[in-house]
Order: structure tokens, then C-alpha cells, then sequence
């Protein structure tokens, strides 16, 4: 099977998109790539090769299936390159490919761990634990830029605008809580912060 950044590459090529490939560098997102309105769109490509074991990463049977980990690292090179950057994973196993914007891996719940690791000396590397159902799936690499093109084009709505607890994601339930806020109250917030 092809690796995902092949693909990727041939993909962006194929479309005759203005794109910069990172993929060798460990600082950078691994894609650039240019958008319609001249916009930049900055993504690391990952894939699901294998399962899981269900023992060392403490998974149910069930969580297995959607589940994905990525390095905590990667994550924060992400936010990095906000608010116009996310990550793709293609999933070797189920198939189809899934879109986590910048704002999803900020939002969406998540398990966080220390894996050891001993190079020279024994460490930790951070790792993330999510649930794939938690982007969004595409069926091909077409749908995916679609997406990209859809965050830019909706990110006031997504970063300005929507007042709720942005997504909806597996493994929450978002309550309510608190008093009805009433016109009165954000007078009163404006007299005492301003």
C-alpha cells in the first residue's frame, strides 16, 4: 500500500495545487498547501497501521476500533500553525480518511499519557488517545479538502460567533449549569469591566 504522504502528494499534483511538502522535516506540519482566495491550509498526515494492544493501552474492544494515538508533540505543532491547521488520518484498517481541525483536537475529549520510552536514557513521550468519530470522515482525499476549504470559510462562525460549547464529540455530554443570563447581567459586566 502506498503511504499516506505518497498519496497525498500525488493527490495535490494530480489537482495542480500549489502545496509545500514538510513531510521530512520534524519541526513542521508535513503539508502547505494553498487554497482558493489565497489561503494556506497547514496539515500533518498520520494513518492508522495496526491495531491497538488492548493491554498496554488499557482499550475496551470497542474503544479499539475508533481509536487513534497520536504524540502529544504533534498536537502542539498543530496549534502552532492556528487557527488554519489540523491533522488527517487515513485509516488502514476501516478505510476512509478523517479531518481534525485545530479547533476539534483543542475541544474534543481525549486521554492523555506518558508512553516510557528509553533511548539513551529512559523518558516519556507524550501521547494522545482519540476517537476517530471525533473528526470528520471523508471518503476520499477530495472530501478532505473540501473540508479545508469549508473551516476557512465558516472560521468566523466556528472561532467568533457560535456562543454554545463548540462540537459534538463521542465520550461527552455537555449540561447546563448556572443562571439565565439576562440583558441586565452584561450591563453590569460592561460597567465593571470597562
Amino acid at each position: 500500500m502506498q503511504s499516506f504522504e505518497q498519496e497525498i502528494k500525488h493527490f495535490l499534483r494530480s489537482q495542480q495545487l500549489d502545496f509545500t511538502d514538510n513531510s521530512e522535516s520534524f519541526k513542521r506540519l508535513d503539508f502547505t498547501v494553498k487554497l482558493a482566495g489565497d489561503w494556506k491550509f497547514h496539515f500533518d498526515a498520520k494513518e492508522k497501521r495496526q491495531r491497538y494492544n488492548l493491554q498496554s493501552w488499557q482499550l475496551l474492544p470497542d474503544q479499539e476500533h475508533h481509536a487513534f494515538i497520536m504524540d502529544d508533540l504533534a498536537a502542539r505543532k498543530i496549534l502552532a500553525y492556528a487557527p488554519y491547521s489540523g491533522m488527517v488520518v487515513r485509516d488502514n484498517l476501516l478505510g476512509g480518511y478523517y479531518f481534525f481541525s485545530v479547533l476539534d483536537l483543542f475541544l474534543m475529549p481525549k486521554i492523555r499519557v506518558n508512553r516510557p520510552i528509553h533511548k539513551e536514557q529512559p523518558g516519556w513521550k507524550g501521547k494522545w488517545i482519540v476517537d476517530l468519530r471525533n473528526g470528520r470522515k471523508c471518503g476520499t482525499m477530495a472530501e478532505v479538502l473540501a473540508q479545508f476549504s469549508h473551516f476557512i470559510e465558516k472560521r468566523e462562525d466556528f472561532f467568533l460567533h457560535i456562543l454554545e460549547c463548540y462540537g459534538v464529540y463521542q465520550g461527552e455530554s455537555i449540561g447546563q449549569r448556572g443562571e439565565v443570563r439576562r440583558p441586565e447581567h452584561w450591563d453590569v459586566d460592561v460597567k465593571e469591566t470597562r
